[in-house]
C-alpha cells in the first residue's frame, strides 16, 4: 500500500513511521525541510495535566499520550542513537492573587477526583519544590508526572528512524491540489520539478497550519488557522530552575542544561513570523514575575512560529469526508504530546 503524507513536521514524520513500520510504503512531502514550522519551534511540554480543563473530554488520550513517551524515547534512541531529551520534571502552575489559589485549588480537586496525580501546595512546599519562584506566590498546583522533550531532537530522531525504515522523504516538494477522482482522494499533484502527479492508495494531511490551504481538501473539513506563538530562549548559568513553571499566560521550561524557554503568545495575525518587541516584552516580565532570577540569564535566541488552530480546538484525526483522505492536523498547542496516540490511530484508519 502506497501513502503520501503532506506535510514533514513531527506529526508527519510520526505517521510516516508507524505507517511504515506495518508495511506500508511511504512519501513524506515536504515543501521546505522537515520540521522547519512549529515542530522545531515548539517548547516541548506534555503537560497531559496542565493543559486539560475539567469539561474537556480528551482527559485519557492527553493522559495516555503523555505515558507513551518513556517507551517511545527508549526506542527511538535505540534506532538511531538520539536522545529527544525525554524528562520527567514535573510542573508548578502558579498562584499570587485569592483568585489564582481558587482556580488552582478547583483544578486540583477534579484531576484527583478523576484519580490523576495532583497536589495543592501552600507556598513554602512550593518552594521546597522549586526554590526559584518568587517570594509572593501563594500556592500552586504540582503535577509531578508531567514532563518535556527537545522537538528538534525529537524532530531528528524520527527523520532518522523514518529513513531506516524505508520512507522517502523529499523536501522542497510543493503540494499544488489533491488528486479525486469520483468521490475519491487518489493522491496529489507536485510541481514539475518533483514529478508532477503522485497516485498513492492513500493521502495523510499533516500539514498543520497550512493544512486549509492545500487545493482539492474538502469545503467541509474545519478550516484551519496560524496561530502565532513566540518563545524566548534564556541561558542560566549556572542552571538552576529545574521544574516547568507556569504563571497566568506565561511559561517557562528548563531543559537542565541552563536553557529555559519562555513563552508564550497567541496571536491571529495570519501567517506573519515576525518576533515583537511587545512579545517579548509580554514573555520576559510574565517569566520574570514567577521566577526573578531569569533577569540575570542571558537571552540567547527569539522566534516564532505557527500552531494549527480550530475553531472549538477540534483535533482532526483520522479519516475525513473524502475516501482516500486521512488527517493529522489541527492540535493547537498539543502537537508534540499527541505525536504518537496520533500516529498510531493514522495508521489505525488508514490500514484498517
Amino acid at each position: 500500500m502506497k501513502i503520501a503524507i503532506v506535510g514533514g513536521g513531527v506529526m508527519g514524520c510520526a505517521a510516516a513511521l508507524a505507517l511504515a513500520k506495518r508495511g506500508a510504503e511511504v512519501v513524506v512531502l515536504e515543501r521546505s525541510v522537515p520540521g522547519a514550522e512549529a515542530s522545531s519551534a515548539a517548547a516541548g511540554i506534555l503537560g497531559a495535566q496542565i493543559e486539560m480543563h475539567e469539561k474537556r473530554t480528551m482527559l485519557e488520550t492527553f493522559v495516555r499520550a503523555r505515558g507513551a513517551y518513556a517507551a517511545w524515547a527508549d526506542e527511538l534512541r535505540d534506532a538511531t542513537g538520539i536522545d529527544i531529551g525525554y524528562r520527567v520534571t514535573g510542573a508548578l502552575h502558579t498562584a499570587r492573587t485569592e483568585k489564582e489559589h481558587d482556580e488552582i485549588a478547583h483544578a486540583v480537586a477534579w484531576q484527583r477526583a478523576a484519580g490523576l496525580t495532583a497536589e495543592l501546595l501552600d507556598a513554602r512546599a512550593a518552594h521546597d519544590v522549586e526554590p526559584e519562584l518568587a517570594e509572593d506566590i501563594v500556592a500552586a498546583a504540582h503535577y509531578p508526572e508531567e514532563s518535556q522533550v527537545d522537538p528538534p531532537a525529537l524532530l531528528r530522531a524520527l527523520v532518522s528512524a523514518a529513513s531506516r525504515a524505508r520512507v522517502t522523504l523529499k523536501s522542497g516538494a510543493t503540494v499544488e491540489r489533491v488528486l479525486v477522482e469520483g468521490d475519491r482522494c487518489v493522491g496529489v499533484r507536485l510541481d514539475e520539478r518533483h514529478g508532477g502527479e503522485l497516485r498513492a492508495d492513500a493521502v495523510v494531511l499533516a500539514a498543520g497550519s497550512w493544512s486549509s490551504l492545500v487545493p482539492g481538501i474538502p469545503s467541509a473539513m474545519p478550516r484551519v488557522r496560524p496561530a502565532r506563538g513566540q518563545i524566548v530562549l534564556l541561558d542560566e548559568r549556572p542552571p538552576r530552575l529545574r521544574t516547568i513553571v507556569l504563571g497566568g499566560p506565561t511559561y517557562a521550561v528548563p531543559r537542565g542544561d541552563g536553557r529555559v524557554l519562555c513563552g508564550s503568545t497567541l496571536e491571529f495575525v495570519g501567517f506573519r513570523r515576525e518576533v515583537t518587541a511587545g512579545g517579548v516584552h509580554a514573555i520576559l516580565s510574565g517569566a520574570l514575575r514567577v521566577v526573578p532570577r531569569l533577569a540575570e540569564a542571558e537571552v540567547s535566541a527569539t522566534w516564532s512560529n505557527f500552531r494549527p488552530h480550530t475553531e472549538g480546538e477540534e483535533m482532526l484525526v483520522g479519516r475525513s469526508a473524502l475516501a482516500g483522505l486521512f488527517l493529522a492536523t489541527g492540535h493547537f498547542r498539543n502537537g508534540i504530546l499527541l505525536a504518537k496516540v496520533t500516529a498510531d490511530a493514522v495508521a489505525d484508519a488508514v490500514l484498517g
